[in-house]
């Protein structure tokens, strides 16, 4: 029986570690997105920038620091939200989901940088996340009050009961494919 506790607690102690590891990394990750964000201020205001990794020539922009403007101001605020959608504890986290798109489109463009006009056209491309996402939280809003106006629990008690508690990281990746 003693050597089942010891093993159960030194279970836990390895959770216990795991996690927190992981929340120092979101956290650091977090802290510096303002230096991530103001990177862009070591790039040169010339077309071309010469790196030992790689050579970028500017497009649309003319100005390979401006371009890097544009990338780290859609970069850093994709970061923070995809942080928020896995650590979100509440029904509604799906919906981070287009915002999330909508930047990554954003990025995959400014990356294009052949693209006159940046920020055009992208409802477009997200009318089909939202209408698979808009209606699902709306179906699970509507179980949510339906619950409350028929049994007496709490909001907080209804949202754990439709929480969804993967054990893991890649658990967590796997339940959205």
């Amino acid at each position: 029986m003693e050597q089942k506790l010891k093993k159960l607690k030194s279970k836990f102690h390895q959770q216990d570690r795991k996690s927190l590891i992981l929340g120092s990394i979101i956290a650091t990750l977090i802290a510096i997105t303002p230096y991530l964000f103001y990177l862009y201020e070591s790039v040169p205001v010339k077309k071309t920038w010469n790196t030992f990794l790689f050579t970028y020539n500017s497009g649309f922009y003319q100005d390979a620091n401006a371009s890097m403007w544009v990338l780290t101001s859609k970069i850093v605020p994709l970061l923070l939200l995809i942080i928020w959608f896995f650590t979100c504890r509440h029904w509604w986290y799906h919906s981070l989901l287009v915002p999330i798109s909508m930047y990554s489109y954003q990025i995959f463009i400014t990356i294009g940088s052949d693209f006159e006009y940046i920020d055009s056209n992208q409802l477009i491309y997200l009318i089909p996340i939202m209408a698979i996402i808009v209606p699902s939280i709306y179906l699970i809003r509507a179980k949510i009050f339906n619950e409350i106006n028929t049994v007496s629990k709490t909001m907080e008690e209804l949202e754990d009961e439709f929480k969804i508690s993967p054990k893991n990281f890649w658990d967590r990746i796997r339940q959205y494919f």
